[in-house]
Order: C-alpha cells, then structure tokens, then sequence
C-alpha cells in the first residue's frame, strides 16, 4: 500500500510516517519512481509505535525496545521490561517535579488572594 493508504487505515498523518522511518521504526520499499511502498503489516507497527508514544516513550527509547518485538526471547524481553522501568521511573520523578511546581504557583496564588483582599479593605 502507498504512504496516503497506510497513514489513513494506521489513523496518523503521512508525515508521522515519515518520521517514523527517518528514525528507523518503519521501512517501505520504494517503486522506480520514488513512491514509499508498505506491507501490510506497516498498519499494525504504525499502531505498536502510537501505543508506545502514548505511553511517554521516546523515538530512541522505542528503538531499544524494538528487539523485543523483533527477535522475541528472554534475553530481549528482560532487557526491554528493565528499559520500559527506567523510563517508568523517569516519569515518575518528572511527575514529581510537576507536581512540585503546581505547588509553588498554588502558593503563590494564595499569597496574590491574600494581597487583593489587603487592597480591598485599604
């Protein structure tokens, strides 16, 4: 199937998926006139890529875990669940940090109420 084809059944943008290929998850042939050529399994990667995205994975991180998939063994299978755990971790503590900064703009938002109702009663 042609690029248009496989990026409207896959439900993404026809510059996703050439993303996705500059970054070496999806590959295509090529016809003698230059046209990206899919399998039909591309529809079912394009949706496994969507769903790592969704989870907060980056392109590298994808690639790592791409073994797995690929070459399915213990080896690969223990190495992308500790990966998925570190990037786990990662959002963990950047959900941390967030949350940290929702607090001090809570806090300086009480501070700004506590201010207007000193303007209020001068």
């Amino acid at each position: 199937m042609r690029i248009g084809e496989l990026a409207a059944r896959a439900g993404v943008s026809v510059r996703a998926l050439r993303y996705y290929e500059e970054q070496g998850l999806l590959a295509s042939t090529r016809s003698a006139s230059g046209q990206r050529h899919y399998t039909e399994y591309a529809v079912e990667r394009v949706l496994f890529l969507q769903r790592m995205y969704a989870a907060g994975l980056s392109s590298r991180t994808i690639t790592e875990l791409l073994p797995c998939v690929e070459s399915p063994s213990e080896e690969t299978s223990d190495a992308a669940l500790e990966r998925m755990a570190e990037e786990r971790d990662r959002l963990s503590e950047h959900i941390k940090d967030l949350i940290r900064t929702r607090d001090a703009l809570d806090t300086l938002m009480a501070t700004n109420r506590a201010h207007r109702k000193t303007l209020r009663t001068a």
